[in-house]
């Protein structure tokens, strides 16, 4: 059989189902402790070229769908800097070493969203080891459920706020000089910007800000040859569940109430991370690309 045939996978059955087993972690979580591990396509993802001599920063890339697009992206043929909390090194070493296994160039940055002066910073650093930049992805979030708004103290809601509003707008607003017409800025949203669940009332909320602000920066940077656009996925196998983003119950369920009847796996939004950087795909901009196992939006 040709290496380029595809066999056909039923995507029902291709990956794990509910009941998981009761797990938890704390925040923000390490996927290499995870029971099933998820897959961010390490053993199956092959590239082709597409993004070669392309230079990404990735937020959030240690694990999650930021380590699916690290994963692509090198292979793919470009090199990457990852930034991501320092108590997620044993993940984000992993990852590094997947760059690197394809000959790839691939940058640790590790350090506090939250903080203004390391967000501008991570920027100026990724700049630096990469000899340039031109692909930004914008996928670090901070999730936590609760039952009540009542049970969101001040600190809490304002962690979620700086980590998943501030921290873009700060790097967008440093990376910008450096990004030349080509380039591209891929944000992380949700089908929670769409159809927010009550239990995460403040992290639904910065998600459909994040949506809101693909489709008006892509309208600003649209003249500069600039291109933003967002991926919503729905639920996704990743640390933020098994690290309080999901109570025990619906974690156990997690993924079961899709048209699918499980959740999605990192991997399987990995192609279009990669789409939404190549230049193949010049002409969206604006656009917020769902992946939610039939539910969800758009």
């Amino acid at each position: 059989m040709p290496e380029t045939d595809q066999i056909l996978r039923d995507p029902t059955t291709a990956y794990p189902k509910p009941p998981f087993e009761k797990q938890s972690q704390p925040w923000p979580g390490l996927a290499c402790k995870m029971t099933p591990p998820p897959d961010h396509g390490e053993k199956t993802y092959r590239g082709s070229g597409r993004l070669k001599g392309r230079k990404a920063l990735i937020t959030g890339g240690d694990s999650g769908m930021g380590r699916a697009a690290a994963i692509a992206y090198a292979r793919e043929g470009a090199d990457v800097a990852i930034n991501y909390h320092p108590d997620e090194e044993e993940d984000a070493k992993n990852v590094i070493a997947l760059i690197q296994e394809v000959g790839r160039k691939g940058v640790a940055i590790p350090g506090d969203l939250r903080d203004e002066r390391f967000c501008v910073d991570l920027v100026r650093r990724a700049v630096r080891e990469l000899d340039g930049l031109d692909i930004l992805v914008s996928n670090a979030g901070r999730q936590q459920a609760n039952e009540s708004i009542l049970d969101i103290s001040t600190e809490e809601f304002d962690a979620t706020m700086k980590t998943n509003i501030y921290a873009p707008f700060w790097i967008i607003k440093a990376a910008l000089p450096y990004l030349k017409p080509g380039s591209v800025i891929v944000a992380t949203t949700s089908e929670q910007a769409y159809d927010p669940s009550p239990d995460l009332y403040d992290y639904a909320q910065t998600k459909a800000a994040t949506m809101n602000f693909v489709k008006s920066l892509a309208k600003q940077l649209a003249k500069k040859g600039i291109r933003v656009n967002g991926v919503a996925p729905g639920p996704i196998w990743t640390p933020l569940q098994v690290s309080g983003g999901a109570g025990m119950e619906k974690l156990q369920q997690f993924g079961g109430q899709t048209p699918m009847g499980r959740p999605g796996q990192p991997a399987e939004l990995a192609s279009i991370y990669v789409q939404l950087a190549a230049a193949d795909a010049s002409y969206a901009t604006g656009q917020v690309y769902g992946s939610a196992g039939g539910s969800g939006q758009p």
